[in-house]
């Protein structure tokens, strides 16, 4: 009878557990599609924008205002590629495109160069200072263009570098955010790598070539996007130093472009769509090693 009693009380005991474990199961699929769907709802926000300048682009000029307080906003009605051809024909985009797009690959390819290797060198090479560098490296990264903005451009005036391709491209090379981050990349690489080279009678620039470039395609790859993101969308330097149209970016055309009478909504929306593009489609193609490179690099939170 005790025997029975035991195994009378375990039975409930076995279904409590067993119950429990159910629930956890079923719990961890709801959390996740919980989660998941914030995020849908913070991207579709997010992406609201977009969507309205895109639509905007290929709606009639009269009609992208009137329909920008209601749910038509996002329906292309009357959808046409006019607009593109007079925002092309008013503003000389093209020209400008291709302004953009010099300055821009300028300003990367030397920057991947140049960057990494400030911070392979600050990462294992050892020499007197060097933690001041790396100090002074982290305390430039708060500073904004704005604070410098004014010596730099009496500095460049002296140079007579003033409305040049130049002007928009050197001061930028060089950053201390992706020195930064190429620093901590090459950190948390081993040793051991370089050291096997070394011992083979490879100079240190052909280690890095060899060794280092391949793994850090993540870094180089996070480095690309954030510096084709920030010069690609640059307006305050152009500002201050071009003058004339010759070389003056997207950004600084569609900026005079929204001044210009007649006042054409559709046109602005095609110039902007035009604008925003490539960087989606270079965050698109590169996001992976984008999200590797952050995440090799100590930079998450």
């Amino acid at each position: 009878m005790n025997q029975a009693i035991a195994t009378t009380e375990a039975v409930p005991a076995a279904e409590r557990a067993a119950g429990t474990k159910t629930g956890q199961r079923s719990g961890l699929p709801l959390k996740a599609i919980g989660s998941y769907a914030v995020l849908v709802l913070l991207a579709a926000f997010f992406m609201f924008p977009l969507l309205f300048m895109f639509v905007g682009s290929l709606k009639p000029s009269d009609i992208v205002l009137v329909d920008g307080s209601s749910w038509r906003a996002f329906i292309p009605f009357g959808a046409s590629l006019a607009n593109f051809g007079e925002a092309a024909a008013r503003a000389d985009v093209g020209h400008l495109f291709i302004n953009s797009l010099l300055i821009t690959l300028s300003t990367v390819a030397l920057g991947l160069v140049v960057n990494s290797l400030f911070g392979y060198a600050l990462a294992r090479f050892r020499f007197v200072g060097r933690g001041v560098v790396v100090a002074v490296v982290i305390a430039l990264v708060i500073i904004p263009l704005e604070a410098y903005a004014i010596p730099l451009f009496y500095m460049m005036a002296q140079l007579q570098w003033l409305d040049t391709y130049y002007v928009q491209i050197l001061p930028f090379i060089a950053n201390p955010f992706y020195i930064y981050l190429f620093y901590t990349f090459f950190l948390s690489l081993p040793k051991e790598l370089e050291e096997q080279s070394q011992l083979d009678g490879a100079n240190p620039l052909v280690t890095f070539w060899r060794i280092m470039v391949p793994l850090a395609r993540p870094a180089y790859a996070t480095v690309a996007i954030l510096s084709f993101l920030y010069s690609w969308g640059q307006l305050l330097w152009p500002v201050l130093v071009t003058r004339g149209p010759d070389v003056r970016p997207l950004p600084l055309g569609i900026a005079e472009f929204q001044t210009l009478p007649p006042i054409q909504w559709g046109d602005i929306m095609a110039f902007a769509t035009v604008m925003t593009l490539p960087l989606l489609v270079v965050f698109l193609i590169f996001q992976n090693a984008f999200v590797q490179g952050v995440a090799r690099s100590g930079l998450k939170g």
